[in-house]
């Protein structure tokens, strides 16, 4: 990924990654001994931390809890949320 995406491109590859996590996971439910498949999986959840951490660190949390701390005092979210947005930009 280069280095200055827009926030659109952020949270798409968050998306992407998140998207093919779960639709690898729903494979290996049916060919666990599947050792390719486990591989590709590891490889896909690091892909889809660092793009989660991307997105996160730039613009906030996407989920309200277990991924991002908070800073004090508490704050969820100040900007719009993620789906609130117009990503055409």
């Amino acid at each position: 990924m280069k280095q200055s995406c827009t926030r659109s491109e952020l949270l798409r590859n968050v998306q992407e990654t998140g998207f093919a996590c779960v639709e690898l996971n729903l494979y290996l439910d049916n060919h666990p001994e599947d050792k390719n498949a486990i591989n590709i999986y590891n490889s896909l959840v690091a892909q889809f931390k660092q793009a989660r951490c991307a997105y996160e660190s730039k613009y906030g949390p996407l989920t309200n809890f277990g991924y991002a701390p908070s800073q004090y005092p508490w704050q969820w979210i100040c900007d719009p949320w993620p789906w609130d947005r117009e990503f055409n930009k």
